[in-house]
């Protein structure tokens, strides 16, 4: 489908729902192609290719609304989709908090290239795609330790969306992305033990090399053998980098304006407190270029802007869409998403966490004796009091130096205290959509032996 005929689809959409008598309305069209290759004993296993049109419409009549998809585009679709869609509102549930955006206040003159959201690059052959899995195989298989690759794969995907309403906003972008991974085992029988790497990029040519992230895999695996369960006490934790961006996933999560409107979040009460260290900001970027999560307007075609979620320490902001807002007598935060089948609702985009002065292994001569966390398994996070716990697996650390790795054990504590003691390190990694440290949290309760 040609990059025209977004607009034309989503055109017909809102033609659709004003015959069929709907008040206002809003459609969204998304064309995409993706390619994955997965290798296993360096020969091809699978390749899966998809593609395809998606299209989604949403009404809107007296306080109420309904949404309806479909991956049919032809006219008669469109005008049975706009009649269902219809129908349905009509016995839906009034909500007076739903509706459009006021036009004065949608987006405008957004430079979409200045974001480089899609890379111009070819798309990449599946043979150059097998070959990434199949050398992101081989390294891990060279590292000593290392016994097998559960998985090797590449992929690429592109996609086109374009969002339009009967308020008058008319626009779209594309994004583009190329990734690769290697899941790699160490040990044998019950004594296995398995870790990962994976790298994506919307230029092709920021991704690291496949034998890099092939390696690394296998060392995590090889580094992972033998495990031991740890000490049960009281300890400071340090959460790697590759999982740190959970914990500040729950902060996002419990800002959300659907959980501050359920009354359900254990920060419901907390705008204007104190929520992290003094000197932390967390920071939504919405405009970074290259990066997964920016975008010039969101769902419901308002400006995305810089702002401030955390300022030195001090919660400054939840992350509403239109109708949370309204709900709390505030105005949106531009941080609407949706899908084709689905209305809008509140996200966070691209956020940055305050780094600290020191690196991972400073933290770890700081921490003594605790626990270095490198991966989790499963969580009970009970939202209406920031309660925590979770399963963990790493590395025991003694005198600040890795001991022995560890696995079966549970990490526990609430989400309010640890967020108000986390120390960061300086090894985020910048090219993610969330970008956040290693995090150093004192005593939290470790259930070992």
């Amino acid at each position: 489908m040609t990059e025209q005929s977004l607009p034309k689809l989503t055109e017909a959409l809102l033609a659709a729902a004003k015959r069929a008598g709907a008040v206002e309305a809003d459609a969204i069209a998304v064309d995409g192609r993706s390619v994955a290759i997965d290798v296993r004993a360096g020969h091809l296993e699978q390749a899966e290719r998809a593609e395809g049109v998606e299209i989604g419409l949403r009404v809107l009549m007296d306080g109420r609304q309904a949404c309806v998809s479909a991956s049919d585009t032809s006219a008669r679709t469109l005008e049975q989709m706009a009649e269902r869609a219809v129908a349905m509102a009509r016995e839906a549930p009034q909500d007076p908090y739903i509706g459009l955006a006021d036009a004065a206040d949608l987006a405008k003159d957004w430079d979409v290239a200045a974001l480089e959201l899609s890379d111009p690059a070819e798309e990449p052959a599946a043979a150059a795609l097998q070959e990434d899995a199949r050398m992101a195989e081989a390294a891990a298989l060279k590292v000593a330790g290392v016994h097998q690759v559960q998985s090797a794969s590449a992929a690429y995907s592109f996609r086109r969306i374009h969002l339009a309403a009967s308020n008058g906003f008319n626009g779209g972008y594309s994004r583009s992305s190329r990734s690769t991974s290697a899941v790699a085992i160490s040990g044998e029988g019950l004594e296995m033990e398995r870790d990962w790497a994976a790298e994506s990029r919307i230029f092709q040519s920021d991704l690291p090399g496949a034998t890099e992230i092939g390696r690394l895999a296998g060392e995590r695996a090889a580094a992972r053998a033998n495990p031991r369960r740890p000490k049960t006490g009281a300890y400071p934790v340090l959460l790697d980098e590759r999982i740190s961006g959970s914990l500040i996933g729950h902060l996002l999560a419990a800002v959300n304006g659907q959980a501050i409107t359920r009354g359900a979040s254990w920060l419901r009460d907390a705008m204007d407190q104190a929520v992290l260290p003094d000197a932390l900001s967390l920071i939504e970027e919405p405009h970074r270029k290259r990066i997964s999560g920016s975008r010039p307007f969101d769902a419901e075609g308002l400006p995305t802007m810089r702002r401030a979620i955390v300022d030195n320490g001090v919660l400054r902001s939840w992350t509403l869409d239109l109708a949370t807002a309204r709900k709390l007598g505030l105005k949106s935060t531009a941080n609407a998403g949706r899908g084709t089948s689905s209305p809008p609702s509140p996200g966070a985009g691209n956020v940055t966490l305050t780094q600290g002065n020191q690196s991972r292994a400073e933290l770890l001569a700081d921490m003594g004796t605790g626990l270095l966390v490198t991966s989790f398994i499963g969580a009970t996070i009970n939202p209406n009091t920031g309660d925590y716990s979770r399963g963990a697996s790493g590395f025991w650390v003694e005198n600040g130096e890795i001991q022995y790795p560890v696995n079966e054990c549970t990490i526990a504590g609430n989400l309010r205290d640890m967020l108000r003691s986390i120390r960061p390190a300086n090894d985020a990694r910048l090219h993610l959509s969330h970008i956040v440290p290693s995090l150093l949290i004192e005593g939290m309760t470790l259930a070992g032996d």
